[in-house]
């Protein structure tokens, strides 16, 4: 179940980004969505916290997770660049999450 609210929490939080993004190019109705998604997003990471995970993992995850959906996201609904350096740093923190949660299991 811990796995389940930590989607929905990097959904929600990645959901906000977006928001963001729109709302800061004049949609400021949207802020209303960029809130609701950042404490959603919250609430499932804490309860997702609450059914076990660590920390640690969690919010490793959540971020890693994130940054990577963002950044896709931003590259194909609002033409951001997207480099081969900025895919390389993605990988990278995703490896990092992988090794934190090797470590987190012993």
């Amino acid at each position: 179940m811990s796995w389940l609210f930590l989607l929905i929490a990097i959904a929600f939080e990645v959901c906000g980004t977006m928001s963001l993004r729109l709302a800061s190019a004049g949609q400021r109705w949207l802020y209303l969505a960029v809130a609701a998604g950042y404490v959603l997003s919250y609430v499932c990471l804490s309860q997702s916290l609450s059914h076990g995970m660590g920390l640690g993992v969690a919010y490793g995850i959540w971020t890693a997770v994130g940054v990577a959906a963002t950044a896709i996201l931003g590259k194909v609904l609002f033409k951001e660049p997207l480099t081969w350096v900025m895919s390389l740093g993605i990988v990278l923190i995703m490896i990092g999450v992988v090794v934190v949660e090797v470590g987190a299991a012993h």
